[in-house]
């Protein structure tokens, strides 16, 4: 299953923070068509039917089908630019 380092856990909850539905809200990732292996991030109020959900120290993150198995083994880790663009990264879990 997908894991959330701290940094991504932080970023997703600064992103959802100001959305209608703090709660509930995420970030969704998908994939671009049917055995695509280009992913989308975007924010979302709530996951999908068949999303998958991945929760870590209030964050979440919602997948769906495809997105969930080719990140299966992956971790998330998010990083910020001198003008505090966020940008998120997929590695490889530690062993």
């Amino acid at each position: 299953m997908l894991t959330l380092t701290n940094n991504a856990a932080q970023a997703i909850r600064d992103l959802t923070a100001a959305a209608p539905e703090p709660a509930q809200s995420g970030i969704r990732i998908s994939s671009q068509g049917e055995g695509s292996s280009s992913l989308t991030l975007s924010l979302a109020t709530a996951p999908e039917p068949a999303d998958e959900v991945v929760e870590a120290e209030g964050a979440r993150v919602y997948l769906d089908p495809v997105a969930a198995t080719v990140l299966e083994d992956k971790s998330l880790d998010a990083g910020a630019d001198d003008q505090g663009s966020v940008s998120f990264l997929v590695t490889d879990q530690p062993i």
